[in-house]
């Protein structure tokens, strides 16, 4: 039994606001890449409001910015999904629904296993990523770090 698994935020500034019809197609989406997220191997959490997704939950304090928070049991699972699944699909079309990224925008870290990080602690982590680049406490899939040897917090 694994003792961590990983965890992934994802920001995104959208172009319009979520009701806006240049948003209806990416919105029309969101379910059944949610539930393919959730039906591939590896899944093991996702952050959610009592719509299903998590678009109306505001932690920037500007509502065009949506995350995506999750939890999988390896990267190579979550890389699966994201990369080697429709996901791609949905993903080579960002530029039609979201600006442009200049700071990291996905950070990774491991959590023990069981645990589901909150927002806040995944800002955490995000800005340790932009402020720091990768490091053991937040990384990416490119630059990616082991599991730690001995629990700390999450």
């Amino acid at each position: 039994m694994a003792l961590w698994h990983i965890a992934q935020l994802n920001v995104a500034r959208l172009l319009h606001p979520i009701d806006h019809p240049a948003t209806s197609e990416f919105v029309a989406l969101l379910d059944p890449i949610n539930q393919l997220a959730e039906d591939s191997p590896g899944f093991v959490w996702r952050l959610q409001d009592e719509s299903g997704n998590a678009t109306e939950i505001d932690v920037f304090g500007d509502p065009l910015v949506i995350i995506n928070l999750s939890v999988w049991e390896s990267i190579e699972s979550f890389r699966a999904y994201v990369y080697k699944s429709a996901h791609l699909d949905v993903l080579r079309r960002r530029a039609e629904w979201f600006d442009g990224h200049e700071a990291p925008h996905l950070v990774l870290w491991w959590v023990p296993a069981g645990h589901q990080p909150t927002t806040a602690r995944a800002i955490e982590r995000l800005t340790h990523l932009r402020d720091h680049g990768p490091t053991a406490a937040a990384f990416t899939v490119r630059d990616r770090y082991p599991p730690p040897a001995t629990a700390e917090s999450a």
